[in-house]
Order: structure tokens, then C-alpha cells, then sequence
């Protein structure tokens, strides 16, 4: 994409880059390989006593790239011993790259297993044990939470799912041929932020143009940021644009990491905080204005217009512009992590429930229900954010079920690089995906409260997938994806 890029700037025209379906496989990079042991102990009340997480991946004989998955091993389960590692072979292949949840989809599905064979082990509810053992603060960083909703996904998700028709043995539930199973696993994803500046423009038509050089990969930026920038002004969100994709726009970082609207959304409210001060600086001392000798403290700004709150003038932010002359106002605002990222530990947190269905002889795993209950803090946009949720727990069925990229010893490369033979998961593959939002304010996280959740829900699915499988079979399945060659 840079070459593209480099080259149009070079011609003067517009450059197209086409690419054959098997160099997504290999050029670009995926998901490394990961090999992963997981060593448990706990006392005989099901508290841990020790946990140990040593991961193994590959990379590039190029780049010394590291899937992180131990680190959420550090932080989400209270333990007074914990031990982990990544380590890295080198191959002859493409380096590999950042894929949804890089470190948690991987790292989670080990950690949970082992979570669930241990509860098990210790004949407690899988549930239970994980709760039981809940972090109440960040060991490893020694800092307490900004927010964790954990224990109360798992109750709502529960609940949900109907969990308390579970049977410890496994096999008991039966739907004529099908074997019938229920998993848990805990989701999380770190909450986090980059440096980003945004500017907004007021016109004298009572209009808002916002930007920033973020771009759209279809999370729905247009509309929550200018959703954000909306409430920030107190403007109509009508009256509310927002301006991405150009490099001459202020800088934002990439969109990834689950970090847009974190990074993004904060400065955007950062900037239109010094817009809406640079309005009321302007009512107050305007002597056309009836807010004029007003106290700057006492003066919000609702709906377009800019009102008192002891009394009852108010002034329209269209007529005060075209009052003054016309000219636009413009602020600029900038959002960089501060004290809160030293002083607490920050993330998304959410429980997954899984129901499973196997065919007794065939081994055939269908999936009718999904049931996931999140904590991302303050949902700015309920419709886009459900939908994130949604996207994830598909991807992660895909890389529980389905996904896996073969590489052929002799050449490097992937032999099944094409979407014949790297099955995806389609509509009919998808059963009832019950994802919802807990209630959760977070007065750490940033200016708006909002955690990430592009990825969050993604990193609990293959876990309870894999438990649910084996309430189901009694076979514990360690290899992704599960494929029915696995259960006959």
C-alpha cells in the first residue's frame, strides 16, 4: 500500500493495488502459529496457588514478531505465583502480523482451557472456579482496576443462557442424535489510547465540521464521532459532520487495537471543549448579546443554543457568529495518555456462553447459541457498538471451528491460500448471537469513559466454544480449529 501510495504521488494520478488472493496469505501476514503450556495449581477451596503460561510462536526469518499471549495471564486471574514467557522460532515464511486480538484470541483460548480442565479437576462449576478466582486488582502493573464488570457479565450472560441446566458430566444433555454441551470463558482486551489531535470549525450557519486523519474500516467512525462531537458542542447532530481520511487533516493514529474512539473520540472532545469556551467567551463579552456580563461558568450550550442556567437569556450560536462578522470559529484539540495509564489498569472485560450441539457418530459441531454480556464502559453508539460485538463473536467462531492456514514444509507457503479451502464462516454456520452491554461508568479510562470493544468479544469465544464441546463429549480438544476428525 505505501508503493501504491509512493507511486501515485510520483505519476500525478491514481494508483490502483491488485493483489492475487494467495499473497493475502503470505506477504501480508496472519496470525502466527502459537504452541502454549499452561501449568495450574490450586488449594483445595479452588483458589489458585500458582500459574504458569510459556508461549511459543512463530515469526519471520526477518522480524522478530511476538504474539502476545501470555500477557493476559498476568493480570485477569488472581494468583500469588505467576510465571510466563514468549518465545519465538524463526522460519523461512512471511512475517506475521497483527490479527483481530493479537495475544488474547490466541492466549485466551489456552488460558481458558486450562481454566477449564482445572475447574474440573477440582469438581467446581467452570463458572464458579473462574469467578472464585477473579482479580480484584492488577498484580503484575500493582494497580488497582479503572472498572471491571466481570462478575456481573457472568451473572447477566448466565442467566441468559440458562446455565443452571448444565450437567457436570458430560454427555447427559441430549437432543435425539446430538449431543448437547454449555461453555463459559472470560473475554478481555486491553482499554487504550494513542496521541491524536482534531480540529473542529463552527460556521456562522450554526454548522460544525469536524476532523481528524483517522480513517473508516467500517466501525462506523462517521457517525460516533460526529455523535461525540455533537453532545461536546451541544449541537444537533444534524448540524454535525465529520472529516477523516486525509493526511493533511490532524494527526490520529492507525485504526487499530481497538483504540479509535478512545484515541479519536478524546480529542475530538478536547477540541470541541475549547470551541464551546472560545462561544461563550464571545456571548458574554458581545454587548448585542443577552448573555452579555454573564458568568462564563454559568453558560451551557444546548441544542444550538447558548443559555444561562440562574436565568433565562440565551443567545443562538448562528446568530452570535453572524453577529460578530461571520467568521468561522476554529479550536484545535489534542488527547495523549496521561497519570491514569500509570496508576490504574485499564480494560474491556465481558463473559462468553456458548451452547454446543455434536453429532454423535459424525462428529459434526454446530453452534445455535452464543450468549456474551461485556463491560466497554460508556456505549456512545448502542447500534454500531452491538455490532462490533457481533463481527467478533463470528470471527472467533471461524477461528474455533473452521480457520487454519496450512503450510506446506516444502515451500513456506500456504497450500490452501484461497477461500475454497480456508473455510470462513457464512450465514448459515451462524446461529443466535446474544451479545449485550452491562451497565459499567469508567471516570479513569479518558474524557469520554469509553473502552475499547472492537475486539473484545472475540477473545472469549473459542474458549467457551471448546468447553461447551467437551461438556458435550467429554473430549478436551487443545488444537484449533475443532474440526470433526477431532471428535470421531
Amino acid at each position: 500500500m505505501v508503493l501504491a501510495a509512493l507511486a501515485s504521488r510520483q505519476l500525478g494520478r491514481p494508483v490502483r493495488l491488485v493483489m492475487q488472493r494467495p499473497q493475502l496469505f503470505g506477504p501480508v501476514g496472519g496470525r502466527p502459529h502459537t504452541a502454549q503450556t499452561v501449568r495450574i495449581g490450586a488449594d483445595a477451596d479452588g483458589r489458585l496457588t500458582a500459574l504458569e503460561h510459556r508461549s511459543t510462536s512463530t515469526t519471520s526469518v526477518l522480524e522478530d514478531w511476538v504474539e502476545s499471549c501470555a500477557l493476559v495471564t498476568r493480570m485477569l486471574y488472581a494468583s500469588p505465583a505467576v510465571a510466563t514467557s514468549h518465545r519465538l522460532v524463526k522460519l523461512n515464511v512471511g512475517t506475521p502480523t497483527f490479527m483481530r486480538a493479537p495475544g488474547e484470541s490466541s492466549g485466551m483460548f489456552a488460558l481458558e482451557s486450562a481454566m477449564d480442565e482445572m475447574a474440573a479437576a477440582a469438581g467446581l462449576d467452570p463458572m464458579e472456579f473462574r469467578l472464585r478466582n477473579d482479580a480484584q486488582r492488577d498484580e503484575q502493573k500493582n494497580a488497582p482496576y479503572s472498572s471491571k464488570a466481570l462478575t456481573e457479565c457472568y451473572r447477566l450472560a448466565a442467566e441468559r443462557i440458562g446455565w443452571s441446566r448444565r450437567s457436570a458430566t458430560p454427555g447427559t444433555l441430549r437432543d435425539g442424535n446430538w449431543l448437547v454441551g454449555l461453555g463459559c470463558a472470560s473475554a478481555t482486551r486491553p482499554a487504550k489510547r494513542s496521541p491524536c489531535a482534531a480540529r473542529v470549525r463552527i460556521t456562522a450557519d450554526g454548522r460544525a465540521l469536524v476532523s481528524s486523519s483517522t480513517s473508516e474500516i467500517g466501525c462506523g467512525n462517521y457517525t460516533v464521532m460526529a455523535q461525540v462531537a455533537a453532545d461536546a458542542l451541544g449541537l444537533p447532530v444534524d448540524r454535525v459532520r465529520f472529516e477523516l481520511g486525509d493526511t493533511r487533516l490532524p494527526e490520529a493514529p492507525i485504526s487499530a487495537g481497538s483504540m479509535t474512539l478512545e484515541s479519536v473520540g478524546s480529542a475530538i472532545d478536547a477540541a470541541c471543549a475549547a470551541a464551546r469556551r472560545q462561544l461563550v467567551a464571545k456571548a458574554v463579552a458581545d454587548p448585542g448579546s443577552p448573555l452579555h456580563g454573564a458568568a462564563a461558568a454559568d453558560v451551557v450550550i444546548e441544542d444550538g443554543w447558548l443559555r444561562a442556567r440562574s436565568g433565562g437569556a440565551r443567545d443562538n450560536v448562528a446568530v452570535l457568529l453572524s453577529r460578530l462578522g461571520g467568521a468561522p470559529l476554529v479550536a484545535d484539540g489534542n488527547s495523549q495518555p496521561g497519570e491514569e495509564d500509570k496508576q490504574f489498569s485499564m480494560n474491556s472485560f465481558g463473559a462468553v456462553f456458548a451452547e454446543v450441539h455434536v453429532d454423535r457418530d459424525l462428529g459434526i459441531v454446530r453452534v445455535p447459541r452464543i450468549v456474551g454480556r461485556f463491560g466497554a464502559g460508556r456505549i456512545i453508539n448502542a447500534k454500531t457498538a452491538h455490532s462490533q460485538l457481533l463481527g467478533g463473536v463470528v470471527w472467533g467462531l471461524g477461528m474455533a471451528l473452521t480457520e487454519e492456514s496450512l503450510l506446506d514444509p516444502r515451500s513456506g507457503r500456504f497450500a490452501n491460500a484461497n477461500l475454497a479451502e480456508y473455510h470462513v464462516m457464512v450465514n448459515a454456520d451462524i446461529g443466535d448471537i446474544d451479545v449485550a452491554f452491562v451497565d459499567e461508568v469508567d471516570p479513569h479510562v479518558n474524557s469520554l469513559g469509553a473502552k475499547g470493544l472492537g475486539e473484545v468479544s472475540m477473545t472469549g469465544v473459542t474458549g467457551a466454544v471448546a468447553s461447551a464441546i467437551y461438556n458435550a463429549t467429554g473430549k478436551r480438544i487443545r488444537d484449533l480449529p475443532i474440526t470433526l476428525d477431532k471428535l470421531i
